[in-house]
């Protein structure tokens, strides 16, 4: 073990000074967590959890967490913005009693190796707890950690993640906690679960004041879904559009038909078709195929689905209808778009 990191002693940078502080009675023993870099990693996300941490030893003055940032093997990862980021140490350092974070960006489901997996069933088998951010949920998912119980992961990245692990169902919350088990979305979301650990360690009034330090406001306590509505999407309170569009996203793999549509939002089809116009100024069968097709692009990234299985699995029963629209909207074949992402994933 790399004790020269795990040690509060050697590690000034756990407690910045700052203007405001927060006294806190009798704190623990500094609470360390790793954050394990995987190639592509979403940088905002790691970020937005790790400084809560920070923040909350600023406000205390003293060293309540620490965290080591790790990589498979010690070396620099590069992130998804293209940002090389060093790391403390590599997993094998990674102390039994650390909490262990998952960190990962787009092709989540396959960043990982077969070593980084194995690390982390050893870790988790031998008394440690592992979480995930942003994608990192998929990496636990393929380390077999995820079997019954409560997750998430970003939303863009779930419809691959439903393909490539049919019997998990990720939640539609930015965050969840499942006993030991502490998964999100990425983003703010992050900031939000690392507030709701530092409310159960030091109690609610101290979060907030880590919350207010992070521009986050003082509710602590809810777990609001990851996307906003469609209205605030569309700028609209329309009832009868957005009731059209929750039927398109919910219903991808087996289309319907125009009319089932209006009928599913109480209007007619030309009724629809006039209320697409002025809001969305395009027809609402535009609006379902280009639905359609950003569910085949997610799932050109993020399985390994063929390209004729990815048609059927955002509704287009032909390999050339599919092909030929997918070029249309993104300007290359769906077998061209998924060898320029694999070119973009080697090493």
């Amino acid at each position: 073990m790399n004790t020269g990191v795990f040690s509060p002693s050697n590690r000034p940078d756990l407690v910045p000074a700052g203007a405001f502080s927060y006294p806190v009675k009798a704190p623990r023993d500094t609470r360390w967590f790793g954050f394990l870099l995987l190639p592509q990693f979403t940088l905002l996300a790691f970020s937005a959890a790790l400084d809560p941490l920070r923040i909350a030893n600023q406000l205390a003055q003293k060293p309540l967490y620490g965290w080591l940032v790790l990589s498979e093997d010690g070396a620099p990862v590069s992130s998804s913005s293209g940002i090389d980021i060093s790391v403390h140490a590599a997993l094998r350092d990674l102390p039994p009693e650390a909490y262990l974070f998952a960190c990962s960006g787009n092709n989540g489901t396959k960043v990982a190796s077969a070593s980084v997996l194995s690390h982390l069933r050893h870790h988790v088998r031998f008394g440690g707890h592992a979480g995930g951010i942003c994608t990192g949920a998929a990496t636990l998912a393929r380390a077999g950690l995820l079997d019954g119980k409560q997750f998430t992961l970003h939303w863009e990245n779930q419809p691959g993640f439903i393909e490539t692990f049919p019997q998990l169902v990720p939640s539609s919350h930015r965050f969840e906690r499942d006993g030991t088990l502490l998964t999100c979305g990425g983003g703010a979301a992050a900031t939000e679960m690392m507030i709701s650990v530092i409310a159960e360690d030091y109690g609610e009034d101290f979060a907030i004041a880590v919350s207010d330090m992070c521009l986050n406001g003082p509710d602590i306590s809810k777990r609001s879904e990851q996307r906003s509505s469609i209205a605030k999407a569309i700028s609209s309170r329309n009832p009868r559009v957005l009731a059209a569009l929750r039927a398109m996203y919910e219903n991808i793999e087996n289309p319907l038909h125009l009319e089932d549509l209006a009928r599913s939002a109480g209007i007619s089809r030309r009724q629809m078709e006039r209320q697409f116009k002025q809001l969305l100024d395009e027809a609402p069968a535009q609006t379902y195929r280009n639905i359609r097709l950003e569910r085949a692009r997610t799932l050109l990234m993020e399985t390994d689905l063929s390209v004729m299985e990815v048609a059927m699995a955002a509704g287009f029963n032909s390999d050339s209808v599919f092909s030929r629209h997918f070029k249309s909207r993104y300007g290359e074949t769906p077998y061209g778009h998924r060898g320029r992402t694999k070119d973009k994933t080697r090493p």
